[in-house]
């Protein structure tokens, strides 16, 4: 896979960026003093400002146009991202940080099984990572604070819905995936505002659904774009499965939330399959040569667990 020299460091850098900025999710949302609809419109209102800001910078200002070139892969992309993000914060509502963020860890074995649909064949590796992922499950299942029904149904709608962006985005890697970003929380917006009470978001609420929005999700988005513009995307979804150790580690040092040794230990498991899953596909890939020209624009690379295939870059 082809990189610039000196790219890999920077763009690893930028990766673990990104994965930073994620895994502020749980203790930022842990904060929060109000009802589920009252999160979910807050925070996406101030998603939808950030992330518009990064499209009119890396666009220069031709806004429209880059809302426009999505098509309908983009207008799909936008409503599994809304169910996505919803999903998220309402799991974090019903469980605690470790057991969604473990759940979560499974998204680039379910985007690789889900590609099965796309006509994409699913090697030997990921089946395997995926036996060992849910045996990981099964001990997290054990544990004194295993994850409840609800808590663990929206953390799996938010896994498949953001595996099946990432098969759509990876089929069309030529568009922009940050429009449909940006659209997908006016999609949020328009479902729980009208359930949302605006008197709840004052004061440090509206600080902290201030930081989710433009910091944990929009900042985020923006080094996940420029980590995806230097280093191959196996090595972009590696690097970001930090997310996953530090989300639980911020609400552990906090104080929050202490989860049991069996709910470490599955998560060990978990995303010790999906890490050794992506290392694999990132070395395949090292096998193939992409022109400097055929690099990706942004969010189309996203996570990618197979190697992709010469010319689709």
């Amino acid at each position: 896979m082809w990189t610039r020299p000196g790219a890999r460091p920077l763009g690893s850098a930028y990766a673990a960026l990104a994965a930073l900025m994620w895994s502020l999710a749980g203790i930022l949302q842990r904060q929060l003093h109000m009802g589920l609809a009252s999160q979910l419109a807050g925070r996406a209102v101030f998603a939808f400002l950030a992330v518009l800001a990064l499209i009119a910078i890396t666009e220069r200002g031709r806004v429209i146009r880059a809302f426009r070139a999505i098509g309908r892969p983009g207008l799909a992309v936008a409503v599994l991202m809304a169910v996505s993000s919803g999903s998220f914060i309402t799991a974090l509502n019903e469980t605690s940080v470790a057991n969604v963020l473990v759940i979560q860890a499974l998204v680039p074995l379910v985007a690789s099984l889900l590609g099965l649909f796309a006509g994409e064949p699913v090697r030997p590796r990921t089946w395997a990572a995926m036996g060992v992922a849910v045996a990981g499950l099964a001990v997290m299942a054990g544990a004194p604070t295993r994850p409840g029904l609800w808590g663990t149904v929206f953390s799996l709608i938010t896994v498949l819905t953001f595996s099946a962006t990432i098969v759509t985005a990876r089929r069309r890697a030529d568009v922009s995936m940050a429009p449909a970003t940006c659209l997908s929380q006016v999609l949020v917006i328009a479902v729980f505002a009208p359930f949302a009470h605006v008197g709840e978001m004052g004061g440090t609420n509206l600080g902290y659904l201030a930081l989710l929005g433009i910091v944990q999700m929009g900042l985020g988005l923006f080094f996940l774009s420029l980590a995806a513009r230097l280093i191959p995307a196996a090595a972009v979804a590696l690097i970001t499965q930090l997310e996953n150790v530090l989300g639980p580690l911020w609400v552990w040092l906090a104080g929050i939330e202490q989860p049991s040794a069996l709910t470490i230990a599955g998560g060990v498991i978990v995303i010790g399959a999906v890490a050794i899953e992506i290392a694999g596909a990132a070395s395949s890939s090292l096998r193939l040569r992409v022109p400097p020209g055929d690099q990706p624009r942004d969010l189309a690379s996203l996570v990618t667990p197979e190697p992709v295939e010469e010319g689709q870059r």
